[in-house]
Order: structure tokens, then C-alpha cells, then sequence
């Protein structure tokens, strides 16, 4: 995936499972869920009853119950060897559920959700810590039926009121944007029996979101809370007990992060598992930035390198172990959902309200140029926030799906008229110099029109005021992509600079909303839902970390809530396509780009299966060692 090369391989993982829609973000190495009916009637309930493995709203399941193992692993892997990649920055944290403090790498790789996700049935759940579920029809609540096998990484059993005491302790000191989230779908959760707890759902909650919402629910230990006191809004450096394949090993703060495979892992002959979870060590190293971590990698100091920077890429591969065919240089396909990467503005800043400011600024990164003269052309310009979506992308003029949702927020004087004829918003496109002079006339027009107007000085003003840009980052490899950007607003005659400071600090800014402009992506999935409220929403704009933007408006609110409460393929697509196309009109992002294809490097001792499937590149999942491989490489002095 391409993505800012200030994110570490924390965020690079998290971004990939996201395009198969991760439910709640706190799973580490895979998603789900499934439907496959009985029926039979519950003694409190008249309705049907569907008793199944698994759960998806829209189509079938493509797994049965009794599939021996997933279609793209290979189910005789041999389990062994390390994994060893790189992390950016700093870490003082292993507690992913609170805004204090900066987590390290991979820190839910020990927990596991109720349900869990596949790489190759992407809208489907199926169950990991239950056996089966059971919900009526109406579906006003769903039983999980938890598999009595389960053992946290003590040995002790999970049971029903672990999960009601997981619940409860999010509702209580979880994140605001998670206790609004559930608290407005589920009323509460009962305990059945040691094995079996139901989730009651409130009478407003969309339908088609809550059996899944309340399986991305992750297992936590009552008695380890009790005893150890730990508080669940405090960075600690002590992770959270689970139930999944890998713990923490050892660390050392700001230096490495090591994580060993369970031999004890209850779930390790599950069908589910065959073929994953390879690797009997996980091994994270620590840089400053991308170029020492690049000749750590070239020194064999860690194995496995998602390379980020298309100059890298294109110019630095040829070093003696590439040449010695000690390192495998590949370009593996990538057929997810782009992330919409981009420069986001701060909407809560008055300057940026404007509509004709946002433009005027987008106008002046010159995306083609940067991708011949930076990129060496390996990149697509992102257009859409659901580039590589398909149906789930707005294109050319609106379709008659699209016009039912949008013609009332016109009639309703939400929208301009304009977006029911006009073809949707694609970003500039400029010439082969980095100041492209048509642009920058338009921009200087648009920028006279909001009334910041050209002083004697070459600097623009209103009301006194200078009209200022700062982007904030955190790596400096990302210097020679702002650079050229910041030059051409300042011909513009707007007050530019780059605001560099170290990871913590950036992750603290964002957290706090203090940046002009910064760099962020959008993982919004192929069945988007209630989660787009915390991306784009009004409820959220204020203490949401995905809401970086503050972007909030009533007619994008109402396009939310109509794809939420879409009850077909074709009603949910025409709402995404009809959202996209209105938040692209907006302009609060200035779109960077994507590509199609994975670009790693790594010593030739790891082996993948052949296909990878089209929506992971899975690494830390399915892929394994090669021990012979790995002898010859020490053997020859490589690693």
C-alpha cells in the first residue's frame, strides 16, 4: 500500500486489514463473520431463529461450517523462524484503547474478537471465539455460543461474563467516539450460562450493523483486570492479557518489540487457523526514519521491508544483496480498496472554511510532476475517498440511485443544484513544470474572490490578517514531496513552511486538532456503516482521531444514515457513490496517490502461497519460514 512513510509498520498493518472493513480495529491478524440458517424458536421469542457460524447481511457465506481450512493459506506451512520488520519513531505504550501515550507496534497482536474476517469473503464474519451464533429476524439481539476450548494466555477459560465485563469496561473508560458507538446500538449484555452471552440491541440501532458490531467486541480477562488493577485509560507498558496466537516476549522501550508464538494457543487446529500464524517469533526494530531503518535492512538487521518511498524503490535496490540474490525485490498485487490518502485541512481553523481557499490551495500540489520527477511514475492520482471501489466509486454524472438520495438535500437547500448534472470532482490536473501557471492563475482568482488579496509585499491578507499554510509532519522523508508544494503557495503568496517534529509529537498534535494541514487516509471499507459516522460525521468531529478534519454538514449526516439503514447491494452503493461525491465536491482534502501493488523486499528465506489473496498481502498471517533457506543465508554471512 502506498502510504506516508511516516506511519509505522503498526499503522502499515492496521491500514491493510482495514480495506477488508476490520470491524472495530482492535483484532490483530485477521476479520470476519458468516450466516447459515436453521430455524428453531428461543423460549422468550415467537420469531424464527437463525442458528449459524457465521453472519453477512447482504449474500452468502462462502465458507461452510465445516470448511478443514481457508482457500489462499497453505494448510501445511511449517511453523518456526522469525519475522522481523521495522517501526518508526518511538513507543512508551502497549495499550491501543486509550489516547495516552504512543503505542507500540502490532500491540493487539494478543487479542481476538468474538467474530473475525477472511481475506477472500470480505463482507462475511465468521466465528472465532464462538461456535455459533443465534439472532431472530428482527435481529433485536444475537447469542454467542463461546467455544468452551478457549484459554487466555494464562490458561484460564474465557467466559460470558468475561465478554459482559469487557463491554462494560469500554462503556465506562473506553474511548468517547467507542462508548458512543455502542452504547447507541447495544441496551446490555446478559449472561446465559459460563458459555453463552446475549447482546440485547436498542430499538434505533441499524440493523444490518449490530451482529457485527457486537463480534468485533475483543475478550478480556475479569479476573487479570482485578487483579493487576490495570486502568484502561492510562498508557502502560504492561499489554493487556487475550486469548490470541502471540505475547509479548521482551522489549526495550524505543529500540525493539518482541512477540512469541503461544504453543498453548487454543486455536491453533481451528479450522480458521490452518496455515496461519507461522512464525514462532515477531520481531519489531526501532528508527528514527525510513533511511536508517533502509540501511538496517541492507546490513540484515531485520528481514522484511514494505518499501514506501518510490525513490527508494526505483534507485536504491541494487546493493550487494540483491545483486547476491540474497534479497527477493518484489511487486505483489494489491486489489484492496485505496485508502484515500491525502492532505486534510483543519476545518476548525476559520481560514480554511472557505470553500474557494481549500481549492485554491489543492490547486497548487502539482501531483504530476511529483509523480515523474519524485515517484518515477510508480503511482495513480487518488480521486475518489473508495479509489479502487468499483460500484462503491462516484463517477461521471449521477446515477438514478444516486439522484433519489441526493435530489431532497437539494430540495432542502443542503446542496447546490449543481451536483444532480454535474460530473463528479476529480483533483487538478497540472503540467510537467512544478508551478503550473494556469493553476496558479485560477487560484489566485479564487483566492481574491474569498478576499485575501495581494499585499505590496507579495502576501496575501483579510482584515489584516496573513493568510498562513503549515503542514505538519513527523519524517523527513517526506520533505521532498511538501518542499515543492509549500514553494508553489508561496507563490501564491500565502505564508508556507513545513512543521516538522518527532512521531510523539505528531500523533499528540493530531489527537488535539493543532495542525493546518497533515497527512491522512481513509480505510472505510467495502460495506461502509455506522463507522462513517466517526470518519465524516457531526457527532464526532470533535473527539474522533479519524475526524482529523472537523468536517461536518447536515446533508452528509443524511447520506450517512441512509447508507447505515440501506437494506440492499444496490441502495448501498448508490449511497456510498452519492457520499463520495459529495465530500469530494467539498474539498477538504488535497488527494495524493496510490498504487495497485505491494512493494516489499525481504531475505530470501520467507515463502508466501502463490496466489496471495486479492485483499492482503499478509505477511505476519500466512506467510512462513524456510529454515533451510535461512541457514544458507547465515551461512553465507548475509543475515
Amino acid at each position: 500500500m502506498p502510504s506516508h512513510p511516516a506511519r509505522t509498520i503498526a499503522a502499515s498493518r492496521a491500514a491493510s486489514r482495514s480495506r477488508m472493513t476490520l470491524r472495530l480495529g482492535a483484532a490483530v491478524l485477521g476479520l470476519g463473520a458468516l450466516v447459515a440458517s436453521t430455524g428453531f424458536a428461543r423460549a422468550e421469542s415467537h420469531e424464527t431463529v437463525i442458528e449459524s457460524h457465521g453472519y453477512s447481511f447482504f449474500g452468502d457465506l462462502k465458507y461452510p461450517a465445516d470448511f478443514p481450512h481457508l482457500d489462499y493459506v497453505n494448510p501445511d506451512a511449517p511453523k518456526g523462524g522469525e519475522m522481523s520488520q521495522w517501526g518508526q519513531g518511538t513507543f512508551d505504550s502497549f495499550n491501543l484503547y486509550t489516547r495516552k501515550g504512543r503505542q507500540g507496534a502490532l500491540a493487539t497482536i494478543g487479542h481476538e474478537n468474538i467474530l473475525t474476517g477472511v481475506y477472500d469473503d470480505p463482507t462475511a464474519s465468521y466465528c472465532l471465539l464462538c461456535s455459533t451464533m443465534e439472532y431472530p429476524e428482527s435481529k433485536d439481539w444475537v447469542i454467542f455460543n463461546l467455544r468452551p476450548e478457549v484459554r487466555f494466555a494464562d490458561g484460564t477459560p474465557l467466559t460470558a461474563e468475561d465478554i459482559k465485563f469487557t463491554f462494560e469496561l469500554f462503556m465506562e473508560k473506553g474511548l468517547p467516539s467507542f462508548r458512543a458507538a455502542f452504547g447507541a446500538m447495544i441496551s446490555d449484555v446478559e449472561v446465559i450460562d459460563d458459555q453463552t452471552v446475549k447482546f440485547n440491541f436498542t430499538p434505533d440501532a441499524p440493523r444490518r450493523d449490530v451482529i457485527e458490531l457486537a463480534g468485533g467486541l475483543p475478550a478480556f480477562s475479569k479476573a487479570w483486570f482485578e487483579e493487576t488493577g490495570f486502568e484502561l485509560e492510562e498508557s502502560s507498558l504492561t499489554p493487556i492479557m487475550g486469548t490470541g496466537p502471540y505475547e509479548l516476549d521482551s522489549y526495550e522501550v524505543n529500540s525493539r518489540i518482541i512477540y512469541k508464538r503461544r504453543e498453548d494457543y487454543w486455536g491453533k487446529d481451528l479450522n480458521l487457523n490452518v496455515g496461519r500464524y507461522n512464525f514462532d517469533r515477531i520481531r519489531i526494530e526501532y528508527f528514527g526514519d525510513s533511511s536508517a531503518a533502509f540501511e538496517a535492512f541492507k546490513a540484515g538487521e531485520y528481514a522484511f521491508r514494505t518499501e514506501n518511498s518510490s525513490k527508494e524503490w526505483a534507485t536504491s535496490y541494487d546493493f550487494p544483496g540483491i545483486r547476491d540474490g540474497y534479497v527477493v525485490k518484489a511487486e505483489l498485487p494489491d486489489g484492496g480498496l485505496g485508502t484515500g490518502q491525502s492532505y486534510v485541512f483543519n476545518l476548525r481553523r476559520e481560514k480554511f472554511r472557505d470553500p474557494r481557499v481549500r481549492e485554491a490551495i489543492g490547486l497548487m500540489f502539482n501531483f504530476e510532476w511529483s509523480n515523474e520527477t519524485l515517484f518515477y511514475g510508480l503511482y495513480n492520482r487518488t480521486t475518489s475517498f473508495w479509489d479502487n471501489g468499483g460500484p462503491l466509486t462516484a463517477m461521471g454524472a449521477p446515477t438514478e440511485g444516486e439522484l433519489a438520495l441526493l435530489q431532497p438535500l437539494v430540495d432542502d437547500g443542503l446542496l447546490d443544484a449543481s451536483i444532480l448534472t454535474e460530473d463528479a470532482v476529480l483533483p487538478p490536473t497540472s503540467g510537467n513544470r512544478q508551478l503550473d501557471r494556469r493553476n496558479l492563475r485560477q487560484a489566485s482568482g479564487l483566492l481574491d474572490e474569498a478576499g485575501w488579496i495581494v499585499g505590496d509585499d507579495g502576501k496575501r491578507r483579510k482584515d489584516g490578517r496573513l493568510l498562513t499554510v503549515e503542514i505538519l509532519e513527523s519524517s523527513p522523508a517526506f520533505d521532498r514531496i511538501h518542499n515543492p508544494f509549500i514553494q508553489n503557495l508561496q507563490a501564491l503568496g500565502i505564508e508556507a513552511k513545513l512543521d516538522r517534529v518527532d512521531p510523539s509529537q505528531a500523533t499528540d498534535r493530531e489527537r488535539n486538532y493543532d495542525f493546518d494541514l497533515t497527512v491522512h487516509g481513509f480505510n472505510l471499507g467495502y460495506e461502509p456503516s455506522t463507522g462513517l459516522k466517526q470518519w465524516f460525521g457531526c457527532d464526532a468531529m470533535e473527539e474522533s482521531t479519524r475526524n482529523l478534519m472537523g468536517f461536518c454538514t447536515e446533508a452528509t449526516d443524511r447520506l450517512i444514515d441512509a447508507i447505515i439503514q440501506a437494506d440492499s447491494t444496490d441502495d448501498l452503493q448508490a449511497g456510498v457513490r452519492a457520499l463520495d461525491r459529495v465530500m469530494r465536491a467539498e474539498r477538504f482534502t488535497i488527494p495524493q496517490w496510490f498504487k495497485d501493488k505491494h512493494t516489499v523486499a525481504y531475505y530470501d528465506m520467507y515463502r508466501h502461497p502463490d496466489p496471495l489473496p486479492p485483499l492482503a498481502l499478509g505477511e505476519l498471517d500466512f506467510w512462513w519460514y524456510d529454515a533451510e533457506a535461512a541457514q544458507r543465508l547465515k551461512d553465507a554471512g548475509a543475515l
